[in-house]
């Protein structure tokens, strides 16, 4: 009887010892230390509720980061995602936000680099020469020199957060094609545009694969909700502040990003 309460104490204690050591391991296993990285479709630029500390980087708090760090039980939560952010504003001003505790990261760049905004710019207020011009400017810009420049910001992550899961997600089309607009530019710019995206978000889906990174593709779920759309438009047109234009709303945000960045998670 004696041995029978030996070995049953000595179950017990094995069964403590694995108890805890399960429970160490959980622990572990749901700490979660995030770092927005990348541009205004990440700080959230059109999306209102911006953060005082952010300023002209006009981090909001309806955008997907802060959605989703609201949504789960985070460890550490850093944000320096910054509106007109491009590769070498991140090498420069985001990544030292990263280190070898981080384990998830979220970014959207390239946009900035292959000359989003003066394109746009371009396509409102010129004819439709110079606009297909701009975009096919932007297009062989993304095509020859902003992989490297990708390569190198990607490699730059892995380095500082090695350890970390990386979401890169990418851009939607800003128009729906024979959409509901009266005014505005024609849908020949509007096209242009949107195949402008699918450039860009065809070289960051390359890329980000290379590296071992996630890609999370938001086109369509934006589909029907652009500019234009036969949905809620999740997307500002000119508007003001001029610097939300072509920007995603809080909807285009909480619809669109969010769901895609939890899915690439």
């Amino acid at each position: 009887m004696r041995t029978a309460r030996v070995v049953s104490a000595a179950g017990l204690a094995i069964a403590l010892s694995l108890s805890t050591v399960a429970a160490a391991g959980t622990a572990q296993a749901v700490s979660v230390n995030y770092v927005a990285l990348g541009d205004s479709y990440s700080s959230g630029v059109g999306a209102g509720s911006y953060t005082s500390e952010s300023g002209s980087c006009y981090r909001s708090t309806n955008a997907y980061p802060y959605l989703w760090k609201n949504a789960h039980s985070t460890t550490s939560f850093t944000d320096v995602a910054c509106s007109g952010a491009v590769t070498d504003d991140v090498l420069n001003n985001q990544v030292s936000a990263l280190n070898s505790a981080t384990t998830l990261v979220s970014i959207t760049i390239g946009g900035n680099d292959a000359g989003f905004a003066s394109t746009m710019q371009t396509c409102v207020l010129d004819d439709e020469s110079a606009c297909l011009s701009a975009v096919s400017a932007g297009q062989a810009y993304a095509t020859n020199t902003l992989p490297g420049k990708l390569d190198q910001l990607y490699s730059t992550i892995h380095s500082k957060a090695p350890n970390a899961h990386v979401v890169v997600l990418g851009y939607p089309h800003l128009y729906q094609i024979g959409g509901s607009c009266i005014f505005g530019i024609g849908d020949t710019k509007r096209a242009a545009i949107n195949s402008a995206a699918d450039t860009l978000d065809g070289v960051i889906a390359k890329r980000a694969a290379n590296a071992g990174f996630t890609f999370e593709d938001v086109r369509s779920r934006f589909t029907t909700h652009e500019i234009c759309g036969s949905g809620t438009t999740w997307l500002n047109s000119t508007t003001w502040p001029i610097y939300e234009s072509y920007h995603p709303k809080a909807a285009g945000q909480s619809g669109g990003y969010y769901p895609a960045f939890s899915a690439g998670v």
